[in-house]
């Protein structure tokens, strides 16, 4: 599964949603066919998160073609079709891990062949299991399929922090989490979405960062704890502001830029606006600012 949805519960997926259901999952598809209504509060209550592939859950319970799992690394339980799960692989621990750099990619099952896995998004850890075939790299894969193909282009190594240098390795990581950002602007918002057909505003945060090889909280109540607190007026690109926006007074944005005459601009997922937005911020919501937070260079 390139992207899976983790239910409240199995009942909480309702026809509309079959899209998201199936394997593979048609995540792209689904979003597009939601209102804004329903991707900013018809989720609400009923999507927990989403599991990029190769993501390890642990399953508690089965039934009735559903799996319960836990997913250690964002914290959170959920529901999922049992057919969008696969054991991991014998003996798969060798190769590189890298990062899937493009908004979206396939997994095929030969260098040029036929798709196996298609929507495979930003922020996807994939192993490197072999030597690169005329542009095409092998990549382990949960289950018996083994290995699939991607594209070298789409693949990047994860970044390490120059810690020779941290200040520097800090601003490096701030722009580079904010270049990262704008190419996620216009992505649809939705609730509980950590992928480049959908995304919700720590969920933006979270893959940002994971993509410079960082993990963070991926929930609002942890990430505002993260990191370490900063005076808005020393804030840096790349930092963290939590705003009063869409009715949460936490909402996270990601510092773009700010100079002395313009107002700073912030990068977000916006329920309002119904997508991934970079606006000044407004008088009223700088007076109403919950924290600034700089995070780690390094996880």
């Amino acid at each position: 599964m390139a992207v899976a949805t983790l239910w409240a519960q199995p009942s909480a997926a309702g026809p509309e949603d079959r899209l998201a259901l199936g394997v593979p999952s048609a995540i792209r598809e689904w979003v597009a066919r939601l209102t804004n209504d329903i991707r900013a509060n018809g989720l609400k209550g009923r999507v927990r998160t989403q599991c990029l592939l190769g993501t390890r859950v642990d399953v508690e319970q089965i039934a009735d073609g559903w799996a319960k799992v836990t997913c250690p690394s964002q914290e959170t339980s959920g529901w999922v079709p049992l057919d969008q799960l696969a054991h991991p692989a014998d003996g798969g621990g060798g190769g590189t891990e890298y990062l899937v750099s493009a908004t979206a990619t396939a997994v095929r099952d030969e260098p040029g062949g036929d798709v196996s896995i298609p929507g495979v998004t930003l922020g996807t850890r994939l192993r490197v299991v072999g030597e690169a075939y005329r542009g095409w790299v092998p990549v382990a894969l949960p289950g018996p399929r083994q290995p699939g193909w991607v594209p070298q282009r789409d693949l990047t190594a994860e970044p390490a922090a120059d810690l020779s240098a941290p200040s520097t390795a800090m601003v490096a990581a701030g722009l580079d989490a904010v270049k990262l950002a704008q190419q996620l602007l216009e992505i649809p918002y939705l609730h509980g979405g950590v992928s480049a057909y959908g995304i919700d505003a720590p969920g933006l945060v979270w893959i940002v960062y994971r993509q410079l090889g960082i993990d963070v909280p991926r929930f609002g109540e942890a990430l505002i704890e993260a990191g370490e607190a900063v005076a808005f007026e020393d804030l840096h690109p790349g930092d963290l502001v939590f705003l009063d926006h869409g009715g949460d007074p936490k909402t996270p944005a990601i510092m773009a830029e700010r100079s002395q005459s313009d107002l700073p601009e912030v990068i977000f997922s916006s329920p309002v606006y119904g997508k991934v937005v970079a606006e000044p911020l407004k008088d009223a919501e700088l007076a109403r600012i919950a924290a600034c937070r700089r995070l780690p260079v390094r996880a």
